[in-house]
């Protein structure tokens, strides 16, 4: 390597990884070192840019915990997490949208018809639909995961040190026998993305504002399906068409209804909603 300049150097750095030919791993790791490399020499990187990136990854390290995730969001931020989930979007399936830096893996299991607000102050509003296969046939036992923001915008995650429960505004339920799922919740607001750390220095020199409309988290699954992870917006609410991490879909902007449509529906909930709002999943089968 005596000869090795800053032409010859991303070959020799491929050739010191030993990987197995022609693997997913070669062709992610090579791809990798190729865009970085060609990167740093289009631009001229000094070694002052150079350290600042270094450190601003070791910032984002620094602050993040198991319950925030900074690095998520920046790749939310960058658009990262939206582009990977457009181009693993399965044909017929809802599409996918931002898995966030709040979720957690073991929500409580709650039944169909409970409220997830907390007796928290705001909309009470009744979710409901049904959750299917890309040929419409209902799936039975489907297992929806869902978590949100309440009415001030803020993840009770967000405010443990001020007594909040980090699993309030979360549950994970069962699909009915006909595919179908129903909660009421509290109605949530827009609310910024964490801008206390280095994403929000990164936002800051940019000039971009931290906004994401209101929306609810889900991730549903279904044996023999693809599980999607995605959000449901709401239709004219502020910020639709420039949400921070570029998560809205068109498909995934459901309508909220007057309370009154309650009355036709016929589920039976623990708390009286005075809104509604309907949004079927549809799964893929895997593979």
């Amino acid at each position: 390597m005596r000869d090795i300049n800053q032409f010859t150097i991303t070959d020799a750095v491929k050739a010191s990884f030993k990987t197995e030919e022609g693997s997913r791993f070669e062709q992610l790791l090579h791809g990798l070192i190729d865009h970085l490399h060609d990167f740093t020499r289009e631009n001229q990187v000094t070694h002052e840019e150079w350290m600042r990136a270094l450190m601003f990854l070791y910032d984002c390290g620094q602050i993040s915990t198991p319950e925030r995730h900074e690095f998520i969001l920046l790749s939310d931020v960058l658009g990262f997490s939206a582009l990977v989930d457009m181009i693993n979007t399965k044909g017929g399936a809802t599409e996918g949208s931002n898995l966030g830096p709040f979720y957690l893996d073991n929500a409580p299991r709650k039944e169909l018809g409970c409220d997830l607000s907390d007796e928290r102050d705001g909309v009470c509003v009744l979710v409901h639909g049904k959750i299917t296969d890309s040929l419409h046939n209902p799936l039975p036992g489907a297992v929806i995961d869902t978590w949100q923001a309440d009415a001030a915008g803020t993840y009770p995650i967000q405010e443990q040190t001020q007594g909040q429960d980090k699993m309030d505004l979360r549950g994970v339920f069962e699909a009915d026998e006909q595919g179908r799922f129903w909660y009421t919740t509290v109605l949530p607001k827009p609310y910024t993305v964490p801008y206390d750390g280095p994403v929000g220095e990164l936002l800051r020199a940019g000039n971009r504002h931290a906004w994401r409309p209101a929306h609810l988290h889900y991730i549903v699954r279904a044996p023999g399906m693809a599980s999607i992870t995605t959000e449901v917006f709401f239709e004219n609410m502020e910020y639709i068409d420039n949400d921070a991490v570029f998560g809205v879909r068109r498909s995934l902007i459901a309508k909220l209804h007057p309370a009154k449509v309650a009355k036709d529906l016929g589920y039976k909930t623990d708390k009286k909603p005075e809104a509604v709002v309907e949004f079927d999943f549809i799964l893929a089968p895997q593979g």
